[in-house]
């Protein structure tokens, strides 16, 4: 029931939350920064992190997040 903004040309730094599409599959996930590489972390911990050779899979960074008719719950992420 939450609606996500998403800019696709959005800066990417740790902990950004992202949609990408690494091998073809839509997901969203955390960007988390590993050592020198990057990885994609899942907000479910029973999935595991999914390192990344580069950041051409992110397709775009949230922004903002909320719920129709609740103001109060908006939440901006920039």
């Amino acid at each position: 029931g939450e609606i996500i903004i998403i800019e696709p040309d959005g800066a990417l730094h740790d902990g950004s939350f992202v949609l990408a599409q690494p091998g073809g599959e839509w997901i969203f996930r955390q960007l988390a920064r590993r050592g020198d590489g990057w990885c994609l972390r899942a907000l479910n911990p029973a999935y595991p992190e999914q390192p990344l050779p580069d950041l051409a899979a992110i397709h775009g960074v949230v922004i903002q997040k909320a719920v129709p008719g609740r103001r109060r719950l908006t939440k901006h992420y920039v």
